[in-house]
């Protein structure tokens, strides 16, 4: 018979001493019988749920259906808040506050007695910073992802939740809407519970995580509203307190493969650009190598197979009904690695064995995609040394090769202020250039790249410009959009001595971004830069400041970077 494993829980309940009189004591309170703390594996239920997080706002039930496959299969279920990141109501951005929660996340999970661990994730950060924390423990982990609204319903057609927002403003100029319609779309675009319903930086995440193996299979794609997406947290439930048992940790799955696959599978659902600073955190939680030029060399030639918005035309409601990801991974075939590990004991391939595409519109193949290369391009040159990356499959294929006259915007103030002035010296050739938000700049990086284009020229027709930052953008978005320039402008990166008129080209296809200026007049400019001045002096911002990395190294703190285990030394009495 094979010698009982000893539980990481036991160090709290598992002793008649003082500790343990202490330890189960006071959780009795709650009404738990004694037979609770005897030898069951503890499962704490990691919950982002919060009324300011729209996206997450369901998952205050969805932990009792956890709850539920956890004492079936025989484990102690406890659930704990950490902070949550709403992505449509905080300010200045989430991104600002991803590196927080991770923390709160991984501390939480450390210094409690916990076995192993169901993460509830939603809107945008909330899913990277929660994996990132618990990769910095490394216990037997499960992501249940809180799902997709339905496709948004307006005036007989459908609205995408997020890629509406983008042509608020033109629609707007153009009087194609009234303020009463778009108060009639707003509640016709966000009609049930759940996260955006397009491929954006959300139902990214969600992929991200199914696609490296954390979630049940089918997991990512299944609206939050509907019932199986209740039968999903349930088995997951379940199937945590198996993992605990068979000591499946997280880097056992979580391996150089599977984050390979991650990349691959992101280019062919035409993931968010934000799954790169994501993926790059995750990955230096965990000890995997990964780096900016693996997204492009890995991803960058990979077909487009799904048709959602913003790179195409259906919903995520539709993509489900479709098939959702197992159809795309069985697709993509040798392009993955197959053999990789997942969370339900088995191996890629034997979770997708029978997946079945039911619409061809919405799924594609390798030999007919919607597109037939779809990954990020990583650019390089003397704007970016350490790299800058675009979304071709969201851009226009007319700007993909351009070469125009810079209209530099010192901060999102300066925009703001200037964007819609009828005597601005810009046309549709001309390449806006944002600086000032980037990781230090803004700070926090925000999803402001994708800035609306000037006022007179939306009056024009004009639909696309070239556009270059430092920050990110929402996976919602479209556009020819440069982002993440690394280094930023805040620490004195060429972006930051870019000037009205200057020449800029973007040659997406050699993978070059230039400034059209002489290393010489570049050495003369930064000679008159001046750093700008701290944006904090106190609390959490300014710890950010002092830690944060470049977006190329995921923008997480370098003290974060690695793990400390799951061992607590010392006791609280």
């Amino acid at each position: 018979m094979a010698k009982h494993k000893k539980l990481r829980s036991e160090d709290w309940f598992g002793s008649d001493d003082k500790m343990g009189f202490v330890h189960r004591s006071w959780l009795k309170n709650q009404g738990y019988p004694d037979d609770e703390f005897r030898g069951k594996p503890v499962i704490g239920i990691c919950n982002t749920w919060s009324e300011l997080t729209p996206c997450n706002g369901h998952l205050r039930e969805f932990a009792e259906v956890v709850k539920r496959g956890v004492y079936e299969a025989g484990g102690f279920p406890l659930e704990f808040p950490v902070m949550s990141l709403g992505e449509t109501i905080m300010r200045p951005t989430t991104m600002l506050f991803r590196n927080l929660a991770s923390m709160d996340t991984e501390e939480s999970i450390r210094a409690n007695p916990l076995d192993g661990i169901v993460l509830l994730t939603g809107c945008d950060k909330t899913t990277p910073s929660t994996v990132m924390g618990a990769c910095s423990v490394d216990l037997p982990t499960i992501v249940v992802p809180g799902g997709p609204m339905l496709n948004g319903k307006f005036r007989g057609g459908e609205l995408g939740s997020g890629s509406f927002t983008w042509t608020i403003k033109a629609n707007e100029k153009s009087g194609a809407f009234s303020s009463e319609d778009f108060r009639e779309a707003e509640a016709c675009a966000s009609r049930s519970q759940g996260h955006c319903n397009t491929m954006g930086t959300a139902s990214t995440m969600a992929s991200m995580v199914e696609a490296l193996g954390l979630t049940m299979p089918g997991a990512s794609a299944i609206p939050a509203v509907d019932a199986r997406k209740k039968t999903m947290a349930w088995l997951s439930g379940r199937r945590i307190v198996e993992m605990v048992r068979e000591d499946l940790k997280l880097s056992k799955i979580l391996t150089r493969k599977a984050f390979e696959n991650a990349i691959v599978v992101n280019a062919a659902v035409g993931g968010s650009t934000n799954l790169i600073v994501h993926l790059l955190a995750i990955a230096g939680r965990i000890g995997v190598e990964l780096n900016l030029d693996d997204f492009d060399r890995l991803g960058s030639k990979v077909p487009l197979l799904v048709n959602l918005k913003p790179s195409g035309q259906y919903l995520m409601e539709d993509y489900y009904y479709a098939g959702g990801l197992p159809v795309v991974i069985k697709a993509l075939g040798d392009l993955l690695h197959q053999e990789c590990m997942t969370v339900n004991g088995h191996i890629l391939s034997e979770n997708t064995e029978k997946a079945t595409c039911y619409n061809d519109r919405v799924i594609m193949t390798l030999t007919k995609p919607l597109k037939p290369e779809a990954g990020i391009a990583v650019l390089k040159g003397n704007l970016c040394a350490n790299g800058a990356v675009i979304k071709p499959s969201a851009a226009s294929e007319e700007l993909m090769q351009h070469r125009g006259r810079a209209v530099v915007f010192e901060s999102m103030e300066d925009y703001h202020a200037r964007i819609d002035d009828p005597d601005l010296d810009i046309d549709q050739n001309c390449v806006i250039v944002l600086k000032g938000v980037g990781p230090k700049g803004y700070p926090g990086m925000p999803e402001v790249g994708n800035v609306d284009l000037p006022e007179k020229l939306l009056l024009q027709g004009v639909k696309d410009m070239v556009r270059i930052s430092d920050g990110r953008m929402s996976g919602t978005a479209a556009g020819t959009v440069v982002l993440h320039i690394s280094p930023e402008s805040a620490i004195g990166g060429n972006l930051a001595l870019v000037q009205n008129g200057d020449m800029i080209e973007l040659d997406v296809e050699a993978r070059r971004l230039h400034l059209d200026v002489s290393e010489e007049e570049l050495a003369a400019r930064r000679k008159n830069w001046i750093p700008p001045a701290p944006l904090a002096q106190r609390g959490y911002v300014r710890i950010y400041l002092d830690h944060v990395q470049q977006s190329h190294l995921g923008a997480d703190f370098d003290i974060l970077v690695g793990g400390s285990g799951s061992e607590v030394k010392g006791d609280n009495h």
